[in-house]
């Protein structure tokens, strides 16, 4: 029983298919974790200038 090539250039396909998948979920994952850290940075930055802010006007106050 011969097997026609067609049904192996759908397979082939289908496997191809399948390992770039896997692939560009895990590019998106990465540059999601990058994003999320870059925002993540920029928020502690914006906290700690607030504290510095918050630290001046309360010796301001206080004297």
């Amino acid at each position: 029983m011969a097997v026609p090539l067609w049904i192996f250039a759908v397979i082939a396909g289908i496997i191809f298919s399948a390992i770039m998948a896997v692939k560009t979920g895990r590019e998106e994952r990465l540059q999601e974790m990058e994003i999320i850290q870059r925002e993540g940075e920029i928020y502690m930055k914006r906290l700690e200038k607030e504290k510095e802010n918050r630290g001046g006007k309360e010796h301001s106050l206080g004297a």
